[in-house]
């Protein structure tokens, strides 16, 4: 099975259905419907014009209906069956025991409205993406599936996979993707002085190395909640806390109890670093045994429990290697084209090999490049993979002090020079960059469940049995 770089796998095998809908963030769940209840609605300010279906279901009967109205688009039952057959297919080959058929379809439906009111919302506030994207994103998978990017249609073919569906359900994946990173990320701020705190709280802890196995269980409540139910809210995540100490599958809980983003996953947040872990959990979880359920938890969007799965040391020291190097850059213009360039640079770099000329006077006076002509040319120490291919190639073939004859990247010609090459011990930087990214994270999973109630809280939805 293929796996995406993104946060959430890609659609199962055959999924034909609904692959426009394919999940990337889990939605919260909605309240037990009763099987022989009336329609639901959720209040909102203005009633929806006729509603459009979000996408044509590629199987159903003859005659289809509509399962939920969501603002100006539909789900049709078509689509909630497909993602229901691929989700149980899933969840049986994890091991996972199947909830009751009506919850599950209340888990799936919840997810569905939820990515239809994103993607809304990503289209009215021109969040695109672009081909270029798409194919970024397609060559990281196949990279990382260890698959040529040219054998990747071949690949999932022989998975039931349609290539163009899979393209088509990652351009939504993607979109959401920069839909959430612009809501909720970017309201983020982290100063260096918290930054430094951070760290400092981590090292003290002696669990910033650390790895944890974490599987987490959320019981939403809305932030207008009145009290009856918030005490429903708690007594629903009290039953889920007994039932997993006596035993019962954390996963299996998970899957038919929890309104979290990762429900359909048995309640998975994988492995996460001590530094990592969301901010409630920091000082609960390095202090559970593995195997230990904790108390329950409360935060702004609701009750929480989680599960310590296991424990690893992590930390191994992070030593890369480095170039100093230093170019010129001349690129072409109406004057000069690429053989004068190239022939100029020729010049240039006899010049400098036969002492007429100084490598850095001359990248001072001539070198296109305004961030490195100012140093004479000189790039300071970068690991290769910095630069782009054609020169990162170039470079790295050159002996130290040796100088390059003249090339072409996507920049213009260069000559570069080879000043030395080390091993660079990066784990305080590499620390520093990932502490940064962990607290921004751990604010962001509870930051992202609010977002996400709230913009359930503010669509027209009206679900239908």
């Amino acid at each position: 099975m293929l796996h995406s770089s993104l946060p959430r796998p890609l659609p199962a095998p055959r999924r034909l259905a609904a692959l426009l809908l394919a999940p990337l963030l889990l939605c919260f769940a909605l309240q037990a419907l009763a099987a022989d209840a009336p329609a639901t609605t959720t209040p909102a300010t203005t009633t929806p014009a006729t509603p459009a279906p979000r996408a044509k279901a590629s199987r159903g009967d003859l005659m289809d209906r509509v399962v939920a109205v969501v603002n100006d688009g539909v789900v049709l039952q078509s689509e909630l069956d497909a993602e229901v057959r691929a989700v149980s297919e899933r969840l049986r080959a994890q091991g996972v025991q199947l909830p009751e058929p009506r919850v599950l379809r209340d888990q799936v439906l919840d997810r569905l409205v939820l990515e239809a009111i994103q993607e809304e919302r990503a289209d009215r506030a021109g969040v695109s993406v672009s081909d270029e994207q798409v194919n970024a994103a397609m060559q990281d998978i196949a990279k990382r599936n260890g698959v040529p990017f040219d054998q990747l249609p071949a690949k999932l073919a022989a998975e039931g996979i349609v290539y163009a569906d899979y393209r088509a359900n990652l351009r939504k994946e993607i979109q959401r993707q920069v839909l959430r990173a612009r809501d909720v990320v970017q309201r983020i701020n982290i100063s260096p002085r918290e930054l430094d705190q951070y760290i400092e709280r981590q090292k003290n802890s002696g669990n910033s190395r650390n790895e944890f196995n974490v599987s987490h269980i959320l019981v939403a409540v809305a932030q207008d909640a009145n009290p009856a139910q918030l005490a429903a809210a708690r007594k629903k995540i009290d039953d889920l806390q007994e039932r997993s100490r006596k035993g019962e599958s954390f996963r299996d809980l998970a899957v038919g109890g929890s309104d979290s983003q990762t429900a359909l996953e048995g309640g998975a947040l994988g492995w996460l670093k001590g530094s990592a872990l969301p901010t409630f959990l920091a000082d609960v979880v390095p202090r559970m045994k593995p195997g230990e359920t904790s108390d329950v938890l409360q935060t702004g969007s609701g009750f929480h429990i989680v599960r310590l799965n296991e424990v690893r040391e992590g930390g191994e020291r992070q030593i890369i290697k480095q170039v100093h190097l230093r170019h010129i850059l001349l690129k072409t213009n109406e004057v000069q084209d690429n053989a004068t360039v190239k022939a100029k640079l020729g010049t240039m770099r006899a010049d400098i090999l036969a002492g007429k000329a100084d490598f850095a006077v001359l990248a001072k006076a001539s070198s296109s490049d305004p961030g490195s002509a100012v140093e004479g040319g000189d790039l300071g120490w970068q690991s290769l993979d910095t630069f782009v291919p054609e020169f990162s190639r170039t470079a790295d073939a050159l002996a130290d002090n040796e100088i390059s004859e003249p090339f072409q990247s996507q920049f213009g010609w260069h000559i570069v020079q080879m000043l030395g090459r080390r091993d660079f011990d990066n784990t305080a930087t590499a620390e520093r960059e990932q502490a940064y990214e962990q607290l921004r994270d751990s604010r962001m999973d509870e930051a992202t469940e609010i977002w996400l109630q709230q913009l359930r809280d503010e669509a027209y939805i009206e679900l239908r049995p």
